[in-house]
C-alpha cells in the first residue's frame, strides 16, 4: 500500500530572470495572472489557487506540486518520511510537505489551500454532424484571443533511472501505470501514471516519467483548455504573438487527447490539451511501443521525426 494516494497535480514552479517578461507569456498562453511576495503566479478557471509560479531567478524549473486529499494525508506523508508539515506561503495559503525524488527534483505535496471561485468557461456552442444538427438557425463565431486555460493536467519529467524513479512516486503517492513504454519487449523506459481514485474516473496520466540520456530535466507540463475550438484560436493567438511554436497541432495516442505545445521565453515546454482519456482503478495497465510515444493519430509530426514544427 502506498503512504498516500494524492488526488492530482497542484502546480509546477519555475525561476526566472524577468518577471514581466514571463507574465506576458502566461498571459498570452491563457493564465491569469498576479504578483505576491516577489513571485508571479498563474490561475487557471478551476479555481485552483495557482497553477503555475515563477520566482527570480536564473532560468530553471523548480517544483512539481501534488494535491494530497486532506490535512491528515499530508500528516502521514510527513511521519513516514521524517520530515515537517510547513505553512505554505503561496496564494491560498494551506500546508506542504517538501521531498527531493530520486534525481533531486523538489516534490511539494500541499494540502487545505482555500479555493477561488472557478470560473467556467460559457456552455460550447452545439455541434452539428451528418447525424445530429442541434444547432439551427444560429451562427458559429468565435472571438479570437488567448486559449482559456481550465486547470493543469500532467507534468512530464526526464528522469536517470525510471525504474527507481517508479518506485518512489508509486509507494509514496499511489500511482498506477497507464502505459508503460517498452524501447524493446521487456525495456520499459517510462511510464504514463494517473492518480489512484477508485471509481472516480481519473486523466490518463498526472506523471510521465521518461528515462532519457540527458536526465534529469523537466520536460514538459500540460494545460487543459475549454475545448477544440479553445485549442486552435490559442494556437492562432500564440502564434500572432510570435511565440515559440513545439509541436502541434495533433492527437496523441496514449491519452488520446489533441495537443499543442508551447515554449517560454526560456525554452520551458507548456502544453494546451483537451479531450483526453479517462479511467478507474479497475483498468489494467498497457505496454506500448517507443514508437507510438511520438506517433501521432492526425497532426504535426513530432520533430524528431518530421525535422520541423509548425
Amino acid at each position: 500500500m502506498p503512504v498516500i494516494k494524492i488526488e492530482d497535480i497542484a502546480h509546477v514552479r519555475f525561476s526566472a530572470p524577468d518577471l514581466a517578461e514571463m507574465r506576458a507569456f502566461l498571459q498570452d498562453f491563457g493564465l491569469s495572472c498576479s504578483e505576491e511576495g516577489g513571485r508571479l503566479y498563474g490561475r487557471g478557471r478551476d479555481g485552483r489557487p495557482f497553477l503555475h509560479g515563477t520566482e527570480p531567478g536564473e532560468p530553471a524549473f523548480r517544483a512539481l506540486g501534488l494535491r494530497a486529499a486532506s490535512l491528515a494525508d499530508l500528516e502521514a506523508l510527513a511521519g513516514h518520511e521524517d520530515v515537517p508539515v510547513e505553512d505554505l506561503d503561496t496564494p491560498g495559503g494551506g500546508k506542504v510537505v517538501r521531498l527531493t525524488d530520486p534525481d533531486g527534483f523538489l516534490v511539494e505535496i500541499v494540502a487545505g489551500q482555500a479555493e477561488a471561485s472557478s470560473d467556467a468557461s460559457e456552455p460550447e456552442t452545439p455541434r452539428n454532424s451528418w447525424q445530429d444538427r442541434p444547432r439551427l438557425r444560429e451562427t458559429v463565431r468565435l472571438e479570437k484571443g488567448p486559449s482559456h486555460v481550465q486547470r493543469l493536467g500532467h507534468c512530464v519529467l526526464g528522469v536517470t533511472d525510471f525504474r527507481t524513479s517508479e518506485a518512489w512516486y508509486k509507494e509514496r503517492f499511489g500511482f498506477l501505470t497507464s502505459d508503460e513504454i517498452e524501447m524493446a519487449p521487456g525495456a520499459a523506459m517510462g511510464a504514463f501514471m494517473r492518480c489512484d481514485r477508485g471509481d472516480q474516473p481519473t486523466d490518463h496520466h498526472t506523471l510521465f516519467l521518461a528515462q532519457v540520456p540527458d536526465a534529469p530535466r523537466f520536460m514538459h507540463a500540460a494545460f487543459e483548455v475549454a475545448n477544440l475550438d479553445d485549442l486552435m484560436l490559442g494556437h492562432a493567438y500564440l502564434k500572432s504573438k510570435k511565440r515559440d511554436a513545439a509541436w502541434g497541432v495533433g492527437r496523441h495516442i496514449m491519452g488520446s487527447q489533441i495537443f499543442d505545445y508551447w515554449n517560454d521565453p526560456w525554452g520551458h515546454e507548456l502544453e494546451h490539451w483537451t479531450d483526453g482519456d479517462l479511467f478507474t482503478a479497475e483498468d489494467p495497465p498497457n505496454k506500448m511501443p517507443f514508437e507510438s510515444l511520438l506517433a501521432v493519430q492526425w497532426g504535426t509530426p513530432h520533430p524528431m521525426l518530421a525535422g520541423s514544427s509548425e
